[in-house]
């Protein structure tokens, strides 16, 4: 006997289960098909079990440094134990509190593999949900009006270097070690690898970063990526830029060797216990059965509308199978305004130069909108407002006073085009800017926001009033 629903969500990410909660809110009886753990990618294997690890990082390089705070301390020492431990039940926590908002939503889940089925006896159009179980039991179907898919990404790696689990891992066994190397190699200068040559440099891992391509972070101001290269050079990360990585030169016989081309000349030997491959990810499209209906794939990704709609307009797409912006906090925007669309609320569409994204290393980074290049390009005459955080006092009480606050605006009409952000915790702060963004603020009305003092805030007014050349502490 098949089930009906208004609406079934294939996967219990942070997309699928937020557009799940919206959606009982409209009052749609909801189903939640999840094969693993409710909270996906971001809760079990990315964002926070990483930021878990960043943060423990973080404070064993503090504790080091206490001196210098005027705290004494001696023989600090690191048990990973309970680094693991403590993500291990932050995870769990987390857990724990969506499986409520599923209960409090009334919102079904079930724990299995999802797949569309095409026409049938159960409804005349694609979309009829077939859950497979682990354990084998029958299958069970469910009938909804509409189909959100919402089924994340994973971990890819390059053509040849196949990912073992051990020697040559993925983040996803990252997260999971029982114990850190004394070297590690790091394929890939994106964010991710970033976060994770930052963190385990403060764990005191002998790290090298290998980049394809001319600068790491290459999806970010060229300047905040100069800086966060600078930052981590200082604490010891080795950094092999226009590097191609040779698939079949790998070695595992102690550790791993492996060879690259290193900017056209002679291939470099390089070594270390393991190699972490960190070169993107690619979107869970497979045995969904999207061949089962007209729903366009390209180079990977699910191609939808403004509102996230497919080709079959009963079945949406959002988050990382989408492509885009490949960030939970979008994913879960995006589901809301897909599941506002099915129950006719007109939502508007998502502006994605609006919104934030933010890297986790020691220096943070985080921006919003167009970079310097990118609005050059698209053919914007500039200008610009920097502004450093050593002017800042409380970065120096902070102990922090590297990076800086640039903002990027149009000459023409002041409007703000960007905003990039490199130095302590910039991740918190950006959210001002994004706000900005929104209400389509200019620098000045920005200046005229009072920022209160001694914080670290200050910055995004004296870089506001540094477009026009009117900071007061530089």
């Amino acid at each position: 006997m098949a089930k009906e629903y208004d609406l079934v969500v294939l996967g219990g990410g942070t997309g699928g289960y937020v557009a799940a909660i919206r959606a009982s809110q409209l009052g749609m009886q909801v189903a939640v098909v999840e094969k693993g753990s409710l909270g996906g990618t971001c809760l079990n294997r990315g964002c926070i079990p990483s930021k878990s690890l960043l943060r423990s990082a973080e404070v064993f390089k503090q504790t080091k440094e206490a001196n210098q705070y005027g705290v004494e301390t001696s023989d600090v020492t690191l048990n990973f134990d309970k680094v693991q431990e403590r993500k291990n039940r932050i995870i769990k926590t987390l857990q724990q509190g969506v499986q409520g908002l599923m209960k409090k939503g009334k919102i079904d889940v079930y724990e299995g593999f999802g797949r569309i089925l095409g026409p049938s006896i159960f409804s005349p159009m694609p979309g009829t949900i077939s859950i497979e179980y682990a354990n084998g039991d029958e299958n069970t179907m469910l009938v909804p009006k509409n189909v959100l898919i919402a089924t994340g990404s994973r971990p890819k790696s390059l053509p040849g270097l196949e990912l073992d689990g051990k020697r040559v891992i993925s983040s996803d066994e990252a997260l999971n070690m029982s114990k850190l190397p004394a070297s590690i190699l790091i394929v890939g200068g994106g964010v991710i690898g970033i976060e994770w040559a930052s963190m385990l440099s403060d764990f005191g891992v002998d790290v090298t970063v290998i980049e394809y391509m001319s600068h790491i972070l290459p999806t970010e101001d060229e300047s905040i990526a100069k800086e966060v290269e600078g930052q981590l050079k200082k604490k010891g990360v080795q950094f092999i830029k226009s590097a191609k990585v040779l698939p079949e030169t790998l070695q595992k016989e102690k550790g791993v060797q492996i060879e690259a081309e290193v900017s056209s000349s002679k291939n470099r030997i390089f070594s270390a216990d393991r190699m972490l491959v960190s070169v993107g990810r690619e979107a869970v499209t497979s045995n969904l059965g999207l061949q089962n209906t007209d729903i366009i794939v390209d180079n990977g990704y699910i191609q939808t509308n403004d509102f996230y709609q497919t080709k079959e307009s009963h079945i949406y797409a959002i988050g990382d199978v989408i492509g885009g912006m490949q960030l939970a906090h979008v994913a879960s925007h995006e589901g809301i305004a897909a599941v506002e669309h099915m129950a006719d609320k007109n939502p508007l569409p998502l502006n994605y130069d609006t919104i934030p994204s933010c890297i986790y290393s020691n220096p943070e980074a985080a921006s919003v909108g167009l970079t310097e290049k990118q609005a050059i390009d698209q053919g914007f005459e500039v200008k610009v407002g920097k502004f450093p955080f050593k002017a800042i006092g409380k970065a120096l009480v902070h102990g922090e006073s590297d990076g800086f606050v640039k903002i990027i605006t149009d000459i023409q009409t002041d409007d703000l085009l960007g905003v990039h952000m490199v130095g302590p915790h910039v991740t918190d702060m950006i959210s001002e800017a994004g706000l900005a963004k929104v209400l389509d603020a200019t620098p000045w009305e920005i200046a005229q926001s009072v920022h209160p003092h001694p914080t670290l805030s200050e910055i995004m007014g004296e870089a506001a009033m540094a477009v026009d050349g009117n900071q007061i502490h530089g």
